[in-house]
């Protein structure tokens, strides 16, 4: 897997009439390939069915409204000033009416344009969008389909809002999401080809009129975990890629100490059967598959320190914790997170429980002889998403130990049986490899930082209505810089471990590598030589990091 910063030129051609592959949305199967496809330029294309949905629920809303339905963010007001009344059409949408709802949802849009940078990259810009896009055809929002074609005119002519990061406190990015419907209409800033415009200018280029937001529109744009999301799924990218790494990162690292591959034998994780060990192990045993470590050595350690014996354990569980937040993430950008939720069409369970609960029966509409309703709801809460992904930091940060003490065990020739910091033999007097283990724990000392629960810090808001949040922002943003910092790890053990095969094959000619170790081994000693003598540190790690985020070892 390519880790490289995804440039998105590809979209200017799509400008150009060039032919391009395409995504098609449908509000229920977007997939993460489809997401990153989107992201890397691919024009987008909106089903049909989903359309035809977007429409229905958008009528059945309007109807209500027309018809007297209180209905949050449309008739009435939103946070503490639910209790206002911003008109009432008697059963018609009158001028005055629809004049009040207009300026209602300009406004909304703009008092809610108050974040702090840095910005969101395009690229992330874009996947925030292409995650609203797609949750807005679930037609559980209400919104005009003039919405949704403005969302793919965005994504296809290369309209990027500038999105500040900091701002949302994670239910709902209301104070972020915002920015991209205040270039729609016009105003803000945006990135287009290339260059940072004035929202006007930005749509004039690209051959667009200022949208107009009208109905539920102003808080479908803003009431969205979009930007948590795109960080979100990000950071679930980085995670992804240092997974992928571990096995080899370790495999070099026990080639190196000459350690012993007993923890991640079948019998052994057969007989304490915990849930993805046995997958966990796999992987370590195909890592090392072909490695002298699978010979016998008498002079190898019975075992070894634990930071290498229970590494297939931390790695097993930062799988464990991938899986379940991507389950996680997969269902959130493919169903609704909006308030109030739009049921244009009830299934019959649901219009039972209607019929049969007074307080339920409330929120049933009936427009046209379609029975629907328009639902209250905390739909907007990230939590699960949250604490699904301070299980995965904190999982990174005991892999983090794992490294940190796997490297430093290398550096005690009581352990390694190599010389003291793994100096080589013309470089007696040196200091070698001593000084890197501040740095090392320096690095470690951030992932632990970075592992706390900030999804438990809040302070109510807005007149005391809004009294819980997520921080999904701040957790996502957290994740990923735990996953960068954990590939700086790894470019510091692989400085060591490269450093200790060297030493290991002067005491033992017939050291042989695995077939993928060897590769990774060949790929950093093509950038950093053996260090035979003292010398400049710092190259060497960043080598190394551009070594883990561009090699694939999985062919």
């Amino acid at each position: 897997m390519r880790m490289k910063t995804m440039f998105i030129a590809t979209v200017l051609a799509l400008c150009s009439g060039s032919s391009m592959a395409t995504v098609t949305l449908d509000g229920h199967s977007l997939t993460f390939d489809e997401a990153w496809r989107v992201v890397e330029g691919e024009e987008v294309v909106v089903s049909k069915e989903a359309i035809k949905l977007v429409k229905d629920s958008y009528g059945f809303v309007m109807s209500a409204a027309k018809n007297g339905a209180q209905i949050y963010g449309l008739t009435v007001g939103v946070g503490l000033n639910k209790d206002v009344h911003l008109f009432d059409a008697h059963g018609e949408m009158t001028p005055e009416a629809k004049t009040a709802s207009l300026a209602f949802n300009k406004n909304i849009i703009r008092a809610d344009v108050v974040g702090y940078p840095p910005y969101l990259s395009s690229e992330l810009s874009r996947l925030a969008m292409t995650i609203r896009l797609n949750t807005l055809l679930t037609g559980r929002a209400g919104v005009a389909p003039a919405l949704v074609e403005r969302y793919k005119d965005f994504l296809n002519k290369g309209i990027h809002p500038l999105i500040p990061s900091r701002g949302s406190i994670g239910d709902a990015d209301i104070t972020l999401a915002s920015h991209i419907g205040s270039v729609m209409m016009g105003e803000w800033r945006a990135e287009v080809d290339g260059k940072i415009v004035d929202g006007d200018i930005a749509l004039k280029m690209k051959g667009l009129q200022p949208y107009v937001p009208e109905g539920k529109d102003g808080l479908a744009v803003i009431s969205t975990n979009c930007v948590g999301m795109a960080l979100t799924m990000d950071a679930m990218r980085t995670f992804d890629h240092v997974l992928e790494v571990s096995p080899y990162v370790y495999g070099l690292t026990l080639e190196g100490l000459n350690g012993n591959v007993s923890p991640f034998m079948t019998a052994t994780v057969n007989s304490h059967p915990l849930t993805g060990l046995k997958e966990a192990a796999k992987d370590f045993r195909q890592a090392l598959k072909g490695s002298y470590l699978w010979e016998l050595d008498d002079t190898r350690y019975l075992q070894d320190p634990l930071s290498f014996r229970t590494t297939v354990y931390t790695y097993s569980e930062a799988k464990r914790a991938a899986e379940d937040l991507r389950e996680l993430i997969t269902i959130q950008i493919n169903n609704s997170d909006d308030n109030p939720g739009v049921v244009a069409n009830l299934t019959r369970e649901e219009l039972n429980e209607m019929k049969n609960n007074p307080q339920c029966g409330s929120y049933l509409i009936e427009v046209d002889g379609k029975k629907g309703a328009i639902i209250p709801s905390a739909n907007f809460e990230p939590l699960p998403l949250a604490i699904a992904m301070q299980r995965a930091t904190i999982a990174v940060a005991h892999m983090a130990h794992n490294s940190t003490h796997r490297t430093m065990r290398l550096d005690e020739d009581r352990f390694s049986g190599l010389s003291r910091f793994l100096a080589s033999p013309e470089n007696k007097l040196g200091h070698a490899f001593g000084a890197t283990e501040d740095t090392m724990v320096s690095v470690y000392n951030e992932i632990i930082d970075l592992a706390n629960p900030v999804s438990l810090h809040g302070t109510p808001v807005e007149g005391n209505v809004e009294d819980t949040s997520s921080n999904l922002p701040r957790v996502a943003q957290r994740l990923k810089k735990a996953c960068d910092n954990m590939i700086d790890l790894y470019s510091m053990e692989l400085m060591h471990s490269t450093q200790a095969v060297d030493l290991r094959k002067t005491k033992n000619p017939n050291v042989k590598l695995s077939e993928k170790t060897q590769k990774l081994y060949n790929a950093y000693r093509a950038k950093v030589p053996f260090f035979d003598h003292d010398r400049n540190y710092t190259p060497a790690l960043l080598a190394g990091i551009d070594i883990l985020n561009t090699i694939d070892l999985t062919n």
